[in-house]
């Protein structure tokens, strides 16, 4: 698994892939809580980085799947994931492998965020005026929303041939999830008699609950839940060559 993981890390720098998704995501971020006047935190009363975790998910939605759609969709197309499995490894260590360089990518995308939040604590009035429970709970959610992105992506980059068709399904996927149930909870078959537990099914029902600084185990457990599922249905879907 570690060879996959150090090939697959080495591929993202040895790019500009990995450097464009950091870049894009700093630039992004930097722009929509220091320059747009209607999200900027130098135009609010009080010290916050709410600005960060709600765009976040946004950006991650569709940079997430650009990192990931090539991890089997390249391999297939030209060949070389038949060269890939005849390595003593197992499906799943292959994905693993893959999975990891993924989230250590989004790691080095998110380090430098900390530069923000030392930032709002210096303008705080009196210095240091924040949450900072809350925000290292948002922290922990947004990784933890970011793995989910990154199983989904490597399971669309599994089922097809094709970089931009499994890029497509995987942002789709992660819309579904994440903001989907949200607003199936809405329809009028589900008012008043169910419309909570539809959005409990989604992401961001439980993104939002460790947002508040309060790391519930059933967060938790779901987020790991949902990155196992998708995870399990790459391997399932990788074995279909075999059958």
């Amino acid at each position: 698994m570690l060879s996959i993981f150090f090939k697959e890390v080495n591929a993202f720098f040895t790019s500009l892939i990995g450097y464009i998704v950091i870049g894009v995501f700093l630039a992004v971020m930097g722009l929509v809580m220091f320059v747009f006047p209607d999200s900027s935190i130098l135009n609010y009363n009080y010290a916050t980085l709410e600005q960060l975790f709600d765009n976040a998910p946004r950006i991650f939605l569709f940079l997430i799947p650009a990192v990931t759609m090539r991890s089997f969709a390249e391999e297939q197309q030209n060949g070389t994931i038949e060269l890939l499995v005849t390595k003593p490894l197992t499906d799943l260590q292959i994905i693993l492998g893959k999975y990891f360089a993924s989230l250590l990518l989004v790691a080095f995308a998110l380090l430098p965020t900390v530069l923000y939040y030392y930032t709002v604590y210096q303008l705080g009035s009196p210095k240091g005026n924040l949450d900072s429970g809350a925000i290292l709970g948002s922290y922990i959610g947004l990784f933890l929303l970011a793995g989910s992105f990154a199983a989904v992506g490597l399971f669309a980059s599994s089922l097809s041939v094709n970089q931009i068709v499994a890029f497509i399904l995987a942002t789709f996927l992660c819309f579904l999830l994440h903001w989907g149930f949200d607003f199936f909870s809405r329809l009028p078959v589900f008012a008043g008699r169910g419309e909570a537990v539809v959005q409990m099914f989604g992401i961001d029902y439980h993104y939002a609950s460790i947002s508040r600084g309060v790391i519930d185990t059933r967060d938790v457990a779901y987020f790991l839940s949902l990155i196992s599922f998708f995870i399990m249905m790459t391997v399932v879907s990788l074995e279909r060559r075999k059958w």
